[in-house]
């Protein structure tokens, strides 16, 4: 097995002999949990364009991700805070990018895809109204439904601005939830992902914000499939999990204890929809396979070992997680690149790219070491590392 020379924390180069890949086994679904990687879009390097001002997206390369995904039995949350929404990402573009996911899922038997609409097209600020809130989710939920999309209804910076209690919360959803033609998924999205949402659901603490969401979970049950967690807690998830209406599921958002919640215990389990999915999809569909059989030592010997790597990728300040997601997608040779909208291909530090490599190897996600380590000699050499 080939060997790179890699960065350590103490500002030394050490060996690091890479091991070889863990052949995961084809799973065939359906599952019994539900499965949704939030994909990641594949910038075009060669877009003669401001990359912090413009949004330049490969297509072709993109879309095949979303296939690869699909391929695994994984289902594709589409433009969603992975694909850089509201961090690079418009709602023009995340609209085009929906249009063609969903165009591409209709050539898949079995393709599952849902749909982040958003207030994202509406500044926020002072004069933004709460009525302003809700015709801005309006017309990214028609829009989506316009091209036969399910909709995950997502957090709103607009409204996070805008609202002056948890009764402007229950006003807008509820508005929303009453018009929309199939259930949607709700997505509770933390502050640690994205500053601007604090104090969402009209509290700063969770608990107390918990209560305002269920209650209108409870007051909309039948527009609702489901919610999103992402709080990176997973207490917090389970007590909310035990007090959902009946027929709404949890879809586990938290990338640092998403084994454990999906695996579930004696009162229930979290279905998944998440940010990792993208990168450790080889792993998380063998495992979801080993569920399917109630093979649970399996399912965690092979989860196990990406939970290290998903804190890593997600830990603090979590909103730069996508910079590990895409160094993954390069370093396994699903893109040609490692450049990102937004530039937040910079947005990590090279420690922290050598440690994810280290971590990504010991899942036994590197699925081709000579090519990963070649990639990453090349961004050390990029970097005046020799």
């Amino acid at each position: 097995m080939p060997t790179i020379a890699l960065p350590t924390a103490d500002r030394r180069l050490a060996p690091f002999t890479t091991s070889p890949p863990r052949d995961f086994a084809q799973a065939t679904p359906p599952f019994n949990r539900i499965a949704i990687a939030a994909a990641h879009v594949v910038a075009d390097p060669l877009a003669d364009c401001d990359p912090w001002l413009d949004v330049a997206i490969d297509w072709d390369g993109t879309i095949a991700y979303r296939r690869y995904l699909w391929s695994l039995g994984l289902g594709v949350a589409e433009a969603m805070d992975t694909a850089q929404r509201g961090m690079g990402l418009d709602w023009p573009a995340s609209l085009e990018l929906i249009r063609r996911s969903l165009d591409a899922a209709k050539d898949v038997p079995g393709a599952l895809i849902a749909c982040g609409a958003g207030t994202d097209h509406l500044a926020p600020g002072p004069g933004v109204t709460i009525d302003d809130v809700i015709a801005a989710y309006e017309q990214q939920v028609g829009a989506i439904e316009a091209l036969g999309g399910r909709v995950i209804l997502m957090a709103s910076r607009a409204l996070a601005k805008a609202a002056r209690g948890a009764d402007d919360y229950l006003n807008v959803y509820g508005r929303v939830l009453a018009q929309v033609r199939t259930p949607v998924i709700i997505h509770w999205l933390g502050e640690m992902f994205d500053p601007a949402l604090a104090g969402y659901w009209g509290a700063a603490d969770h608990w107390q914000a918990m209560e305002t969401c269920l209650a209108m979970l409870h007051a909309n049950a039948a527009a609702i499939d489901g919610i999103k967690v992402s709080l990176l807690d997973k207490d917090k998830e389970i007590a909310m999990r035990r007090r959902l209406p009946k027929g709404v599921r949890m879809y586990t958002g938290d990338d640092f204890n998403y084994a454990e919640l999906i695996a579930g215990d004696e009162q229930g389990h979290s279905d998944a929809l998440l940010g990792i999915f993208d990168p450790i999809a080889p792993a998380a569909s063998a495992a979801l396979g080993s569920l399917q059989r109630n093979d649970l030592s399996t399912f965690h010997a092979i989860l196990g070992p990406t939970v290290p790597l998903s804190r890593h990728v997600f830990k603090a300040p979590t909103r730069f997680y996508k910079t590990g997601v895409v160094f993954l997608a390069w370093l396994n040779g699903h893109q040609d690149h490692f450049t990102m909208v937004g530039g937040q291909h910079s947005a990590r530090s090279l420690p922290h790219l050598a440690e994810l490599f280290r971590l990504a190897d010991a899942a036994g996600l590197l699925r081709d070491p000579e090519l990963a380590c070649a990639r990453m000699r090349a961004l050390l050499a990029v970097h005046g590392v020799h």
